[in-house]
């Protein structure tokens, strides 16, 4: 495929890796009343949905002294609406000491996010499958009423945050030209694990990896993981990113990815603070 990334150098997968959360994460504008823009300055989703990540800000590319005025801004829009933002920084954002001011604000840093790449050539195979487990693409939305069980339990969300990622997911799904597809792992033909595969800025993107608390510790996820990454690679892609949290590190590292540069969270709320994993 002529679109896809072919460039291995890390500044190329740096930008790999960043390319693909800031086509991602726009899609939140597909939900009902959001807004999504797209600036030389910034770009930024805002919804209803009273969840940090579905209303998220990213690439910022700010002079100094505009800075303020577009946190205030943000913290405007978001109050009008009554939701919680996230706003993420990485090798791209300008100024680089942005968090600095994003804290000053009252924005709260969470934990650093690791973002990796690697070559789908490399990919390393010779994982053991428990008894029992099964895999599958999610072709449907039956299917995808499945997926959601892992996905909903393993990242412990709120009901409304799934349900308006299922509204999502179910308008961008189920079609091979559509850019994102999911995974759906059963044990004992019971949904335990999920996992999606964004294909965007050439390079395929891997997202929500979860498995059940009761099937952990069994490969489940890597064997998820690996599944939708070798299909990216029947499809032509070379490269494959994702952003994981630490604990994820060591996993991903089996399959042969490798840490290219770190993403940073803040969180602004105007209630308390809340948890903003996905």
């Amino acid at each position: 495929m002529s679109d896809t990334l072919q460039d291995v150098s890390p500044p190329a997968l740096v930008n790999g890796i960043e390319k693909n959360l800031f086509d991602f994460l726009p899609l939140f504008g597909l939900l009902p009343q959001a807004e999504v823009h797209d600036g030389p300055d910034l770009l930024w989703s805002l919804t209803n949905v009273p969840f940090p990540i579905c209303n998220s800000i990213l690439r910022a590319n700010l002079a100094p002294e505009a800075v303020d005025g577009a946190i205030e801004a943000a913290m405007t829009r978001c109050k009008a609406r009554n939701v919680p933002m996230l706003w993420w920084t990485g090798p791209a954002t300008r100024p680089a000491d942005l968090g600095v001011f994003l804290e000053a604000h009252g924005f709260q840093r969470q934990e650093d996010v690791p973002g990796m790449a690697m070559d789908l050539r490399l990919l390393q195979s010779d994982i053991p499958v428990p008894p029992g487990f099964t895999l599958e693409k999610v072709n449907n939305v039956e299917a995808l009423n499945q997926w959601r069980h892992p996905f909903a339990v393993g990242f412990g969300m709120p009901g409304f945050a799934v349900q308006a990622l299922m509204d999502l997911f179910e308008r961008i799904s189920f079609q091979e030209q559509l850019p994102l597809h999911h995974y759906l792992g059963r044990l004992h033909g019971e949904p335990v694990a999920a996992g999606s595969v964004y294909l965007g800025a050439g390079v395929a993107g891997v997202y929500n990896v979860v498995t059940v608390p009761q099937a952990r510790r069994q490969g489940i996820g890597t064997l998820i993981t690996l599944a939708l990454l070798r299909d990216a690679l029947t499809a032509g892609y070379r490269v494959g990113i994702l952003h994981t949290s630490k604990m994820g590190l060591n996993v991903y590292r089996q399959l042969g990815f490798q840490e290219y540069c770190t993403m940073s969270q803040y969180l602004w709320s105007p209630e308390p603070q809340i948890d903003a994993n996905i």
